[in-house]
């Protein structure tokens, strides 16, 4: 099976930390991008003494895309970026999961082994960004859910450290009803 992401021990207080400065970093690129950009097609196009803002729009616009290419292309690999990009990958993990979580719900209320599995890597993934955002409150609010799956997992005999997503699962869960 292959797996699309995999949870590894982080610790939060570090990541908060790393990632505020990454987000500077980024913040002050596109700054500077959208400066640079807007300046410079105001100079070349726009008139003096005229309405710029479509210019300066522009500028600000083609300074995003450049910050999101150099960020994509150049930051991301990175060592010093990989918080961030731990994070927007434990991010999308969710997101993926909450696509079908509708048939994974049903399929843990059919006690599908496929679906148990999957809720349970949901859980240990949520449970982890909470830690990392620093947000108790929303994870307490599901303590007890999640230690009652926890527990019917056991109870079938499924492993319940389910740190990696696999492709399969979420296969699996969109082809049920399809």
């Amino acid at each position: 099976m292959s797996a699309l992401f995999e949870i590894r021990p982080m610790d939060p207080e570090l990541y908060r930390r790393q990632t505020r400065r990454i987000t500077l970093i980024v913040a002050g690129l596109f700054i500077a991008m959208a400066m640079l950009f807007s300046t410079l097609s105001v100079q070349l196009f726009g008139s003096p003494g005229g309405d710029n803002f479509r210019w300066n729009l522009i500028g600000v616009l083609a300074g995003l895309a450049i910050t999101v290419a150099v960020v994509r292309l150049q930051f991301w690999p990175r060592p010093w970026m990989a918080p961030a990009v731990y994070g927007w990958q434990l991010k999308r993990s969710l997101m993926r999961i909450g696509n079908v979580m509708h048939k994974v719900k049903a399929g843990v209320a059919a006690g599908d082994p496929t679906a148990m599995k999957l809720l349970r890597f949901y859980h240990l993934a949520l449970t982890q960004m909470h830690q990392l955002d620093g947000n108790s409150a929303d994870h307490s609010q599901m303590v007890r859910e999640i230690d009652q799956h926890r527990e019917a997992m056991e109870a079938q005999g499924l492993e319940p450290e389910q740190k990696r997503l696999e492709a399969a699962w979420l296969e699996a869960m969109k082809a049920q009803g399809a």
